[in-house]
């Protein structure tokens, strides 16, 4: 079967990949905004793990209701939420029978209810996988260093494909770099840069 991976290019979404690998065959599919190319840094760490990869563009009103959201809310949870919602939208719609994302079951955001997943599945007749819904941080973090190198530091810092950057990017734009330090706060990203020698 067919599953199309919501993918950033860093640990958890990658780890989630080998988690589905035996089951499904798993393209990697990264939702961006236009707003950047950082796609192409999750292009080559799928290239580098073996996994086929794909790009979905959303909308630019999805990217400007999202930045609006989070100076109005002065926070980027509900803007982060929205994204990840119409990005599992825009998978659902392309021809897999199922899809998944790299949440966690402690993740505070991007999360999807149980209502909203049903929703996904019955409207898209597919599939919505959480293969690490029953990971806690300690258990995501063991198997990465056990599976995965692993690139880390600050969000500005650090290539990867998510649309957070490219949020950052477009928030910067429209409101100025001041914008995104009173809306993120500062915390550590990860970009994989392959597979352990010795998996």
């Amino acid at each position: 079967m067919d599953l199309g991976l919501l993918y950033s290019g860093g640990k958890d979404s990658t780890l989630a990949a080998l988690l589905l690998d035996d089951f499904y065959d798993v393209t990697l599919v990264t939702a961006h905004l236009g707003v950047t190319d950082d796609w192409r840094h999750a292009r080559e760490t799928a290239e580098t793990t073996g996994f086929a990869f794909e790009t979905v563009e959303l909308d630019d009103d999805d990217a400007t209701e999202a930045v609006e959201q989070m100076v109005e809310d002065g926070y980027p949870r509900n803007g982060i939420q929205q994204v990840h919602q119409r990005a599992l939208e825009a998978v659902a719609e392309m021809d897999f029978d199922a899809i998944a994302d790299g949440t966690r079951r402690d993740d505070r955001v991007p999360t999807v209810s149980r209502a909203q997943a049903q929703s996904l599945e019955d409207r898209h007749g597919v599939d919505y996988i959480v293969p690490l819904a029953g990971f806690g941080r300690g258990a995501v973090d063991r198997l990465v260093e056990a599976n995965l190198s692993v690139e880390a530091g600050p969000s500005e810092e650090v290539r990867k494909a998510d649309y957070e950057a490219e949020l950052r990017a477009l928030l910067a734009r429209e409101h100025g770099e001041n914008a995104v330090e009173d809306v993120f706060p500062d915390h550590e990203q990860t970009y994989v840069t392959g597979l352990v020698a010795d998996r």
